[in-house]
């Protein structure tokens, strides 16, 4: 057999991916802010997108434009979605600075140099960035009268505390990287631990818990001693332990522990600068009287259409260059996709919670108890969509509901068989976990092996090991935790 070179035809068939489907799939994955986000970027990109303002006329817009209000209009009852909205009139108060604040910024001001009233407003309080922990304790160190060496070393050392206020670096490593002695890295530490809040700059909770107290000069009492030596049987609630252990009255075990709970083990968590991100539903599920309604949010979404300004030159008398022509022609065609694929987007949210509703009628009735086992096949095959499709529009959506807020991606659940042949939702019997130890007698609390024997008693077969798995993602302690103090 020798080997030639030729050439050769073929023909054969493959899927691509056109820029155009990769857009749309995109879209369809993105989250309510970060689709606001492009949107916006392709209408600063594409001079043919424009946003339907609110006091436009229907004689000012374009019939050709393919607004998404025209499209959901055009759809069948069950695919109506609502239109894209964004409100940009939206008015700001004018804020006379003169009457109430010096409007100006003094470059030489030093709060280690100058006096000032503490009660009036700063430039500090105009900074909008979250004070966080480190900031903090550096506004606190630029009070203090140190020399260079021990500036230096105290902001490493603050530099490396995390969002708990613990130290995460030994003396070693700061002599090591700032080459210093240890008597200077043990004095800035030292230093950085006398500031606010107390415990702050502690390698543990222990050392942390026993600053706090020395900063209540309760460093030689009953609770300093629990705190050093058993920190441990503190932890599992064992109070008669205690008490035999250090030979002392039940009273006054439990008057120290009473100063030891009101101790913040976490010093650092109160200057977290952790943003809070709020949810804004995709969707509204109402309930009108024994019928649910599904209205999609489109407060803050842009309504978009095509420009007409750029009509006459595209035409054949035009006179502009062909470049231009063809230009124009291609931000058309996009700023026609754009449109579609976000009406395409609409509808497909709506058939999707749309299929949520009827499989989860009875969790929408009754609760959570009530969720029923689903898969992302279910619903592909009732909407006759792919399942990646169905994936991906349930990734980031929430849904506002008579039973809460909730992601699309809560409603599908695995199954758990019961003694009678049916299957539950791992997130119902994760619910009814959750009822079972908020009822339970914390003198006696359940343990996982009885909350499987009392769920068998129900029908549900479920393992101990499983109870166990969904106690800790439910994040409930164990039972040695939940127990009251034994005495």
């Amino acid at each position: 057999m020798s080997l030639v070179l030729k050439q050769q035809l073929k023909m054969t068939q493959q899927l691509l991916m056109t820029p155009q489907l990769q857009q749309a799939i995109k879209l369809l994955q993105l989250s309510r802010l970060e689709l606001v986000d492009t949107i916006r970027q392709e209408i600063e990109q594409n001079p043919l997108l424009e946003e339907i303002s609110p006091g436009d006329t229907d004689s000012e817009i374009n019939p050709n434009s393919l607004s998404a209000t025209e499209e959901a209009s055009a759809a069948p009852e069950s695919e109506k979605t609502g239109e894209i909205n964004m409100d940009t009139n939206s008015s700001m108060q004018e804020i006379n600075w003169e009457d109430d604040y010096a409007n100006h910024y003094d470059a030489g001001f030093s709060f280690s140099k100058e006096t000032h009233d503490r009660s009036r407003l700063t430039q500090i309080d105009f900074l909008t960035k979250k004070t966080n922990l480190q900031s903090h304790l550096q506004w606190q160190l630029s009070d203090s009268e140190l020399n260079d060496e021990l500036v230096t070393a105290a902001q490493f050392v603050i530099g490396n505390l995390d969002q708990s206020g613990f130290l995460k670096v030994t003396v070693e490593d700061i002599t090591r990287e700032l080459d210093c002695s240890e008597e200077t890295a043990r004095h800035a530490i030292a230093i950085v631990q006398e500031m606010d809040p107390a415990g702050v700059a502690a390698i543990d909770v222990k050392e942390s818990l026993l600053l706090q107290l020395k900063r209540l000069d309760l460093e030689d009492t009953l609770a300093a001693e629990i705190i050093k030596d058993h920190l441990h049987t503190l932890e599992l609630k064992n109070h008669g332990a205690i008490a035999k252990a250090i030979k002392r009255p039940i009273k006054e075990i439990q008057a120290a522990i009473e100063v030891i709970t009101g101790l913040n083990p976490y010093p650092g968590e109160q200057y977290s600068d952790r943003d809070v991100h709020y949810i804004i539903p995709d969707v509204f599920i109402h309930k009108v009287g024994d019928e649910y309604l599904i209205v999609l949010n489109d407060e803050g979404m842009p309504r978009l259409k095509v420009s007409s300004a750029y009509e006459e030159i595209v035409e054949s008398g035009s006179g502009a260059p062909s470049e231009t022509k063809l230009y124009i022609k291609e931000k058309l065609r996009d700023a026609l996709w754009l449109i579609k694929s976000m009406q395409q987007r609409q509808r497909t949210i709506y058939k999707v919670v749309e299929s949520l509703l009827k499989f989860q009628k009875d969790f929408f009735e009754k609760g959570v108890k009530h969720l029923k086992p689903l898969v992302l096949r279910d619903v592909a095959d009732d909407i006759e969509m792919h399942e990646s499709t169905v994936s991906r529009v349930t990734t980031n959506k929430y849904v506002h509901t008579p039973q809460g807020i909730f992601e699309l991606k809560y409603f599908f659940s695995t199954a758990l068989p019961q003694l009678d042949g049916e299957s539950l939702a791992a997130e119902s019997i994760r619910q009814q976990i959750k009822t079972m130890i908020k009822d339970e007698n914390l003198e006696k609390p359940l343990t996982d092996n009885a909350i499987s024997n009392i769920l068998a008693g129900k029908n549900i077969k479920i393992a101990r090991r499983t109870v166990a798995k969904y106690r800790e993602q439910l994040g409930i302690l164990p039972v040695k935790h939940r127990r009251n103090p034994r005495l």
